[in-house]
């Protein structure tokens, strides 16, 4: 019969060595390298296509300044209106007169720059308001006299004609035959109050002033219709 010595101890378990965590933390640590450093190279890869792919860049561009906006006469006259009736309630036109400019020769009954003389008996003054380019600015008061023909103050609802239609009349009376032949020539127009013949007039002037114009020609600025040649 076999005897079992019951003093003997079992033997203990093999426990894994006490590096073995640090071996498996180092591998993971060279695992997170390796990606780290292919996640480094495609975005350095990335960069460099980028870099070779994209163009020089280009100066930038100036760009080109436009012509000074035109209207016409009677645009630029209740424009101006408004704002003489913010100086005065009782203000009236006496004078609009265009002037010429660069890229506006008035061909087409505008010009680039106007003037128009308002007129307050309340206040026994005159003052000029000019537009420019979509601006407005005055001048400073003038005495004002009832009696001076020069200053003579209308209603503004006598004008129904503008400067686009009294340039078409005044081609019909040497003012096309003189373009064709000089077609350099400005176009001026001056609107005033006719005391002998109790109208409104329009003077389209043919030349850089109303002096030295090559043409005159009056034009009716309520009927539209032709009132003369005047040079």
């Amino acid at each position: 019969m076999i005897q079992y010595n019951h003093s003997q101890k079992p033997k203990s378990r093999i426990r894994p060595p006490n590096d073995y965590r640090m071996r498996e933390q180092k591998a993971l640590m060279k695992m997170k390298m390796k990606k780290m450093k292919k996640i480094f190279l495609a975005i350095l890869a990335a960069g460099l296509m980028a870099g070779c792919s994209s163009e020089p860049s280009k100066p930038s561009e100036t760009p080109t300044p436009k012509d000074p906006e035109a209207i016409t006469g009677s645009s630029a006259l209740y424009k101006c209106y408004i704002s003489a009736r913010g100086w005065a309630q009782d203000a009236q036109p006496f004078r609009a007169e265009s002037r010429a400019s660069t890229g506006a020769k008035g061909h087409d009954g505008k010009a680039g720059e106007w003037r128009v003389g308002f007129a307050s008996p309340a206040q026994r003054a005159t003052k000029f308001y000019t537009w420019a380019n979509d601006d407005i600015s005055h001048g400073t008061d003038d005495t004002y006299s009832p009696t001076n023909s020069s200053t003579q103050i209308f209603n503004v609802q006598f004008l129904k004609t503008d400067t686009d239609k009294a340039f078409a009349v005044a081609q019909q009376h040497g003012g096309d035959k003189l373009l064709e032949a000089e077609p350099d020539t400005p176009v001026l127009y001056v609107l005033d109050w006719n005391r002998q013949s109790n109208e409104l007039l329009w003077h389209v002037i043919y030349g850089t002033d109303r002096d030295t114009a090559k043409l005159r020609v009056s034009v009716n600025a309520s009927t539209g219709d032709f009132s003369r040649v005047e040079k």
